[in-house]
């Protein structure tokens, strides 16, 4: 633990959102959701891929998901060749190609089939891939319910089938949702459930390593910016040198072990049963307090603890770990069936009260309601 104290905490003060999500997901072996507006989708995609390069050196692929996604197209599009594996995007930067490509699962597939050549001895080359460390599934949501399944098993399972193999997930492994704030579509309950944490990314968090690059970047005399570049049409990017990652793979076993070592108190446990109960018991939640939710609850909380430098778990972290844990889980009641109905509320006065209600909102008022042990 002193070694974590140490030296991997201090690096741990600079990482931005993403990156911190990222790092916690990857020590608990757990997958998130990452949500922003339409128009940041694509730039929140690009900083991914370079968390994935620049602060944990991993393989990343992006999977362009829509309704007419399937099967075999999500089978395919979360595979890299071997060449690709320990960071694929350095060698798209030595290349001509463009890094911020947007590639559709079809170009990628053809990509890749160049890169191996068609012979009668040759192996295939699907054969030959495996996993991404990072997957990015784009626009997940909204996906037909057999692709959310595939998801499901690729999550629970850590496989997935295609025509010509099984492929094993890699270790480490993490499955990143990137879908729009403002998108209507949901994803299935049960996959839902498994996502261990939800992050939601404004525009004035930036993407600090998509700036930087941009910053190094040869820009024409036209005085175009950083973030109109983000929300444009993609720029070619100048050849850039890969680096030592910011964590390896010694300091991630370094904090999976710290968090097994952290101490929960008794006090803090009964701090963390009184929030479920509350959000239960919250006269606008209908559902989504799972037993699933409850087991990321105390997963969270103990991999909090070594990133702020503690063998323990204290109220603040918990109070933390909270809206991650049960922002997208949190089901909404209707007003028709909010549970004061069966006694003879007003539906009036119902819909008055739950007018606006957010599940941050029911969040909010359940940890102002909770005592916090001293």
């Amino acid at each position: 633990m002193d070694h974590v104290a140490g030296t991997i905490v201090e690096r741990v003060q600079s990482l931005s959102d993403i990156e911190l999500a990222s790092l916690l997901c990857l020590v608990a072996d757990q997958h998130c959701i990452i949500e922003a507006e339409e128009g940041l989708l694509d730039g929140v995609e690009r900083e991914i891929q370079l968390v994935s390069s620049d602060v944990f050196g991993l393989s990343c692929c992006v999977l362009n998901c829509s309704e007419s996604t399937t099967l075999d197209d999500f089978g395919k599009g979360i595979l890299v060749t071997e060449d690709d594996d320990r960071f694929d995007f350095s060698e798209r930067r030595r290349s001509n190609d463009d890094y911020f490509s947007s590639f559709s699962i079809s170009d990628q597939i053809r990509h890749s089939e160049k890169r191996v050549p068609r012979s009668p001895g040759a192996f295939n080359p699907l054969d030959s891939r495996k996993i991404a460390n990072i997957v990015i599934a784009k626009n997940l949501n909204e996906t037909h319910q057999q692709v959310q399944i595939q998801a499901l098993e690729l999550i629970r399972g850590k496989r997935v089938f295609t025509r010509t193999a099984v492929h094993a997930a890699p270790k480490p492994f993490l499955f990143i949702a990137l879908n729009a704030s403002e998108s209507e579509f949901k994803l299935i309950q049960h996959l839902n459930d498994q996502f261990f944490i939800s992050h939601r990314h404004f525009a004035e968090d930036g993407l600090p390593n998509l700036e930087e690059l941009l910053a190094n970047a040869n820009f024409s005399e036209d005085g175009t910016s950083a973030s109109s570049v983000i929300r444009s049409t993609p720029m070619k990017l100048p050849a850039s040198k890969p680096t030592m990652p910011i964590f390896s793979q010694d300091d991630l076993n370094a904090l999976v072990a710290s968090t097994a070592e952290v101490r929960i108190s008794p006090e803090i446990r009964a701090y963390m049963h009184n929030i479920i109960v509350f959000l239960r018991l919250h006269r606008a939640v209908a559902g989504g307090i799972s037993a699933a939710s409850t087991r990321h609850f105390s997963a969270l909380v103990r991999a909090l603890a070594p990133l702020h430098g503690y063998t323990y778990a204290s109220p603040s972290l918990v109070t933390l770990a909270t809206s991650k844990i049960f922002r997208h889980r949190i089901v909404l009641t209707t007003p028709e069936n909010e549970r004061s109905m069966q006694w003879g509320s007003s539906l009036d006065a119902v819909k008055a009260v739950l007018d606006g209600v957010t599940a941050e909102d029911v969040i909010e008022e359940v940890l102002h309601a909770v005592e916090v042990p001293l």
